[in-house]
């Protein structure tokens, strides 16, 4: 128990530290992600979060009071995401699964609210994973996504370099993202942020 005990509170302490630097140079996660879930409102029925990657987006959502499913192709990076959730006690809220964004294993328009948050520009098959997104969601659904901006990238691409990494990144773009829609008879929204840009996808029904 002491163990574990240990690593939620390392974990929970780097956390921190992430976003202590991000807000060093100007970019506050904390607001970021809540512009992003101000836009996505009202939000219920069944929720998914595609791409959970270390949870910062997941955090901001349970915080917030949802209870959602959580997908990443790498259960690695979701342990990260559980060990903040168990420091807050928000574990319960969200389910998570391993599972590739390109083929997501639930049923044809299963869920209600579908976020992708910073994950586009990490895809080199921007149709494929926008179409397999549309299979799942209901027919009153939306689709949220959202990524850095110019100044959001630039600012990333500068932190990485400053602790001697670089960021990774594929083909991947909102814009990509909005033509398909588009194409597909979807109605597209589209908003703006210090550091990023959010898309609310739905269907003209609407």
């Amino acid at each position: 128990m002491k163990a574990m005990d240990n690593e939620l509170i390392e974990n929970h302490k780097r956390y921190l530290e992430r976003i202590a630097i991000y807000r060093q140079y100007g970019y506050d996660i904390d607001k970021e992600r809540s512009f992003i879930i101000e836009k996505a409102r009202p939000i219920s029925g069944n929720i998914l979060e595609v791409g959970t990657g270390k949870g910062y987006f997941t955090m901001a959502l349970a915080r917030a009071g949802y209870n959602f499913f959580s997908f990443d192709i790498s259960a690695e990076e979701q342990k990260y995401a559980l060990l903040n959730l168990q420091y807050f006690g928000l574990a319960q809220q969200v389910s998570f699964g391993v599972a590739d964004v390109e083929s997501i294993p639930c049923d044809n328009s299963f869920f209600d609210v579908i976020f992708a948050v910073n994950l586009v520009h990490h895809l080199s098959s921007v149709r494929k994973v926008c179409a397999e997104l549309l299979r799942i969601l209901s027919p009153a659904g939306r689709i949220i996504l959202s990524d850095f901006n110019a100044r959001g990238f630039a600012l990333v691409d500068k932190i990485h370099a400053l602790e001697g990494r670089q960021h990774e990144m594929s083909t991947g773009s909102l814009s990509e993202t909005k033509v398909f829609f588009t194409e597909k008879g979807m109605k597209v929204k589209e908003y703006n942020n210090t550091h990023q840009d959010v898309l609310v996808v739905c269907r003209l029904l609407m």
